[in-house]
């Protein structure tokens, strides 16, 4: 959707979609703590007023653009897991999958860290610990799957498994932001996770 469009007439439902879009575009930009609601508004070539009638506080506002988050990242890990033959195939697809999503929106990761750093306990800081338990829990079936289907070394332990393969594509999402070349992380990806793989692979 583009959010430069005036959405003056949109229905309710296209006008929230539309203002998840303008914090998704903006959080690419800029630091995500720093953005305002006039910063949002002005995005959408509305008013703070405007904005406010389909949001009651920026709190509302954020907790729709991670509820978004969760829901987009989690279509692509289930459907990278769904198409794969394997589970360590399915890890593989997970990886990538997820690595797309970082590239197709920048932004994203500075949000996710953002919130998780809040003191305060927020519907959306709740949002975010929800959809890592979700993809955390995704990752762990994938793994148990792969150790009783011979692929994955019968030793490997789960959990750890589970904050390595997180952890490596946190460093590559970090390495990016520090560089300022999102696009890199799809170049190396392909060879961080095939020394993950080396790590867990039955008879490795």
């Amino acid at each position: 959707m583009d959010v430069e469009a005036k959405p003056r007439n949109l229905p309710a439902d296209q006008r929230r979609a539309v203002t998840v879009d303008a914090v998704i575009a903006l959080t690419a930009e800029q630091n995500p703590g720093d953005i305002t609601t006039a910063a949002i508004a002005q995005r959408m070539n509305l008013t703070q007023g405007a904005l406010f009638r389909h949001f009651p506080s920026k709190d509302a506002i954020w907790q729709a653009v991670m509820e978004w988050v969760a829901e987009r990242l989690l279509q692509r890990v289930d459907q990278a897991m769904k198409e794969a033959a394997s589970p360590l195939l399915a890890l593989e697809a997970v990886f990538m999958a997820h690595i797309g999503f970082v590239v197709a929106h920048p932004g994203v990761p500075r949000l996710l860290f953002g919130e998780l750093q809040r003191a305060e306990d927020t519907p959306a800081k709740r949002m975010a610990r929800t959809l890592l338990a979700g993809y955390r829990q995704r990752l762990a079936g994938l793994i148990d799957a792969g150790k009783a289907g011979g692929e994955i070394a019968p030793d490997v332990d789960t959990a750890a498994a589970v904050v390595a393969f997180v952890g490596s594509i946190q460093g590559l999402v970090m390495q990016s932001l520090l560089s300022g070349k999102v696009g890199q992380m799809r170049n190396d990806a392909s060879g961080v996770f095939a020394i993950y793989r080396r790590g867990i692979r039955s008879g490795s």
